[in-house]
């Protein structure tokens, strides 16, 4: 019987789509779980749009349009945490050790579960696109750069599924994960231009959030949909926002994901 070491390109490949398979299964098998996830972003949609939004102001621009792009990229970044939870989840049973006797390779289990994550994060975005036209929100810029938006904020949910992973394998624990998952990103978040401009916070977050990832989402979301921004910074970032969005994903991916399958390696090597 092949190591898991010997297994090719093509059967990683068939392997990480089996495991995925699994995953959707089982997530179907919990319909609670699905309807929660869905309806959590819906609520915020809602709450901002109804609630908060007489209270912030953007000057200038529509802030309808203005928030919504930074509702859909909060909720591609807060992926992370149920990446972390799945994954803690899955050592604590031991399903690590059950995979490792199969002639699987070692990274279609992690590849596995952030390709499921992944499936769940685009049916969430969906909805949420709906929710946006019924509160008044619409892209302007023509169908072509509206799919190229929506591409950009699932590579986004992309590399924070790998950031997810990594904190699950390391946590161990699916108690922990669910907040280690979590904490960090809300300062992330907030910090960035998702709900008011960066112009409008104390010089020192204001340089943060030019430079925050979730800034250059928000900003390069914004501009593919042809929404109201507000540009008035000449940091690099906000002048180039997908570019930087591009390159922020991608080193996220590149730095994340060889590290969270090289701690599934050394879990699944114990």
């Amino acid at each position: 019987m092949p190591s898991a070491s010997r297994v090719g390109l093509s059967q990683a490949f068939t392997d990480a789509m089996t495991i995925t398979w699994r995953n959707i299964r089982a997530g179907l098998r919990v319909p609670d779980n699905q309807i929660y996830m869905f309806i959590q972003p819906i609520m915020f949609v809602l709450l901002f749009a109804y609630v908060f939004g007489g209270a912030i102001q953007a000057p200038g621009v529509d802030y309808t349009e203005y928030l919504m792009a930074g509702i859909f990229v909060q909720t591609m970044a807060f992926a992370c945490a149920p990446a972390s939870v799945g994954l803690a989840d899955d050592m604590q049973k031991g399903l690590i050790d059950r995979f490792r006797s199969l002639p699987m390779a070692r990274s279609a289990v992690i590849s596995g579960r952030v390709v499921a994550d992944l499936v769940n994060q685009f049916i969430v975005l969906v909805i949420m696109i709906v929710c946006g036209f019924i509160v008044g929100w619409t892209f302007h810029n023509g169908f072509g750069q509206f799919l190229a938006a929506i591409g950009l904020m699932m590579l986004f949910a992309f590399a924070m599924l790998w950031v997810g992973a990594y904190i699950g394998l390391s946590v161990g624990n699916p108690q922990v994960a669910a907040s280690a998952g979590l904490i960090w990103l809300f300062p992330v978040v907030f910090m960035s231009n998702a709900f008011v401009p960066p112009s409008t916070m104390p010089s020192v977050v204001q340089a943060i959030a030019e430079w925050n990832p979730v800034s250059a989402m928000v900003a390069g979301a914004r501009d593919l949909f042809g929404n109201q921004g507000i540009i008035d910074s000449d940091a690099w970032p906000m002048e180039n926002p997908v570019a930087a969005a591009l390159l922020w994903c991608l080193l996220i991916i590149a730095v994340f994901a060889p590290l969270a399958i090289r701690k599934y390696k050394a879990a699944s090597s114990k």
